[in-house]
């Protein structure tokens, strides 16, 4: 084609595309990631919705493909690579927020919705268990047509086990449509669908996005521990580890003070408490007062004074023990007497029957 052509085919261009264009150039140069969704299947009212809500975090532009790939390909700086994925009913959505924070945002802010006949089932089509609070009738027709495990029981239909009735992948057809209605059941979700996302020069797929946050949070954390662990031990000092590091060296040099007996201000209470317990315990090995010194000999009267406390606790025991056992002799002797009083009182009558 000649440059002539070329002109002519330029011209021809009207001046409302290329001014939207130029505003989906400024759209994708605007934000820190861009990507393409999918918006098929979305009922208008739906998507303004979802629009609405995404509002301060993430803008939606929808245009033509082919303005949508001409906008992309203009700014060229490894954004073009979405041009692959601009297909079918899509839009493009940009956000300054990063790309896993923009999926979890869109998968949260999908809705359960009745798949037509004709579309692609998203995952299997199950029909669980239980009463399908149906009355008797040609329903149960329809769902053992379409694979269900039904039978009428007490007065109604029911459904004796979960029954996969299409897998993922499969096209749902008029009857299932017609049964899945019946029942309520939306197998589908409707939301704004990420293709594929482009952020700071690296091109995200959605199952790469896909993450369990609170795992993630966790990982983040034991990993976290493990560095401060390794950093402690290895006396490597950082902001997180310097006051353990100062804590830890302080125990041990207080520890070797006190081993080396070193008069240190910092120890000096610790230094006197250890040698008067180690006198304390020298004077208790002494049996003879007199030869300890004056001071020292309060503190083995005190221990003499605490024996004879304990041995005058244990003599008063025994004391009362023996108390205790006399007076219970003394609760027995009445008995004996009264026997004697009954045996005389039988020989009397005896003397008195001889006579």
């Amino acid at each position: 084609m000649s440059s002539s052509d070329s002109v002519r085919k330029t011209e021809t261009v009207p001046q409302w595309k290329q001014d939207e264009v130029d505003e989906l150039t400024d759209f994708v140069e605007r934000y820190a990631s861009v990507g393409v969704v999918g918006v098929e299947g979305i009922p208008s009212r739906q998507l303004q919705s979802m629009r609405r809500d995404l509002h301060g975090s993430a803008e939606v532009r929808m245009s033509r493909n082919t303005l949508l790939i001409r906008a992309l390909e203009a700014v060229n700086d490894g954004v073009e690579q979405l041009t692959d994925h601009v297909a079918g009913q899509v839009a493009l959505i940009g956000t300054n927020d990063n790309p896993f924070g923009l999926f979890q945002q869109l998968e949260a802010s999908k809705t359960p919705a009745p798949i037509s006949a004709g579309e692609v089932a998203p995952n299997d089509i199950v029909i669980p268990e239980g009463d399908t609070g149906v009355d008797p009738g040609p329903f149960v027709g329809e769902l053992q047509q379409i694979g269900a495990d039904a039978r009428i029981e007490e007065g109604s239909i029911q459904v004796l086990s979960d029954s996969t009735v299409l897998e993922a992948g499969e096209v749902v057809d008029a009857d299932l449509e017609n049964v899945l209605g019946e029942l309520g059941i939306e197998p589908k979700e409707v939301g704004l669908d990420l293709k594929r996302v482009y952020s700071e020069g690296v091109l995200f797929a959605p199952e790469e996005l896909e993450l369990d946050v609170e795992a993630y949070r966790e990982d983040i954390r034991s990993a976290a521990a493990a560095a401060r662990n390794l950093s402690v031990n290895a006396e490597y000092p950082t902001t997180q580890t310097a006051p353990t590091l100062i804590a830890k060296a302080t125990g041990e040099a207080k520890s070797v003070a006190l081993s080396a007996a070193v008069e240190s201000p910092d120890v000096v209470d610790d230094l006197i408490g250890k040698a008067d317990a180690q006198v304390r315990a020298l004077a208790g090995q002494i049996d003879d007062p007199e030869a300890l010194p004056e001071e020292l000999r309060d503190l083995d009267e005190a221990s003499d004074d605490s024996e004879a406390d304990d041995e005058s606790d244990a003599d008063g025991g025994e004391d009362a023990d023996a108390s205790e056992a006399a007076d219970d002799e003394s609760d027995d002797e009445p008995d004996e007497t009264d026997a004697d009083d009954g045996d005389d009182d039988t020989d009397a009558g005896a003397g008195l029957d001889m006579l």
